[in-house]
Parts: C-alpha cells; sequence; structure tokens
C-alpha cells in the first residue's frame, strides 16, 4: 500500500497517517513472524547436522563392539523419530503461517475464532506452498457468518441515527404481519 493510492482515494492525511501506522506494524509482525520461523528452522538444521555427526563417530567406534551398535542402533531410531517430529513441526509451522496469510487476505477480522470454525483437517499446504480445502470453507462461512468478515462499507444500510422514520410504525407492524412489507 502506498500513500499516493491513499492520497489518490481522498482521504486526508491525518487519516492517511493512521493507515499507514496500521499497515507499517502489521508488516512488522509478519517480519517477526518470518524471521522467528527461518530461526527456528536454522536451530532445526545445525541441531541435525550435529546429530548425523555424532551418528557417525559412533559408528566408527563401534566397528566390533556389540553393546555401541546396540547403542548406535538406538540412537539412530531415536533420532529418525526425532527427525520425522521436527519435520511434522516445521509442516505445521509452514502451514500455520500460509493459513494466517489466507485469512488475511479474505479480510477475516479475527484469525483465531475463524480457526475454531474451521476443519483443520480438511486443509493441507502442497509443496508449492498452495493451501487446498481452504477456499470452500471461507465462503461458506462468508455465507452463514459474514460479520467475521471486514467487508467495508454496505451501500444499502442507511441507518436513521436514531431519529424517528418518516413511516408509520403501527402501518409498518400491520403490513409486516400481512406480509405486505417492503
Amino acid at each position: 500500500m502506498k500513500r499516493k493510492q491513499l492520497e489518490e482515494l481522498g482521504l486526508e492525511e491525518d487519516q492517511i497517517k493512521k493507515i499507514m501506522d496500521i499497515n507499517g506494524s502489521d508488516i512488522e509482525k509478519t517480519k517477526s513472524s518470518n524471521a522467528e520461523t527461518a530461526e527456528e528452522n536454522e536451530a532445526l538444521k545445525a541441531q541435525i547436522a550435529e546429530r548425523d555427526k555424532d551418528l557417525k563417530k559412533l559408528k566408527a567406534n563401534a566397528k566390533d563392539n556389540e553393546e555401541l551398535s546396540n547403542s548406535y542402533k538406538d540412537l539412530q531410531a531415536k533420532y529418525k523419530k526425532d527427525t520425522a517430529d521436527l519435520t511434522e513441526k516445521l509442516s505445521q509451522t509452514r502451514l500455520n503461517g500460509a493459513l494466517d496469510n489466507a485469512l488475511t487476505k479474505a479480510k477475516v477480522r479475527n484469525t483465531k475464532a475463524i480457526r475454531g470454525l474451521l476443519n483443520m483437517d480438511d486443509i493441507k499446504l502442497d509443496d508449492n506452498g498452495k493451501l487446498t480445502g481452504l477456499d470452500d470453507q471461507i465462503n461458506s462461512l462468508r455465507k452463514s457468518d459474514g460479520y467475521l468478515f471486514d467487508e467495508g462499507d454496505r451501500q444499502d444500510y442507511k441507518p436513521s441515527n436514531g431519529k424517528p422514520t418518516d413511516a408509520d410504525p403501527v402501518q409498518t407492524m400491520v403490513d409486516v404481519f400481512k406480509g405486505e412489507s417492503k
């Protein structure tokens, strides 16, 4: 979002400043989230590299020693499980990041509230980083719970600001009961 785009929309300078401040804080949150994920990824890679180095060293020392051989096999099984767990955790982190981005693009008012309504078993992240199974759920929620989405200003909503309307309230109720309401 650029300041010039907001000026073209006819917004005043103080409105533009407030919008840019909000946008800037959102960008900073996303940057910090990405930095945390990258940092965690690097830490996990370092752990795996250290583990592999330990396994090679143990294997070289174990040659004929049965006890060390068994210890090596136990460690290998443990590390295999740890690798699977770390891979699953990394996949879940990627899925959560992609889901948050998709929900933000869908103009969801509260991502935590929407997550409770989503069937997460149906939402998958493919190898290209694209979410599957989310669009249908979002469209369904837009229809059933539209208040959860920021749809901007509605053109057909004209409140009376607490002032009485021109219509006669008694006649309006009579029309409603007869089924002739406007």
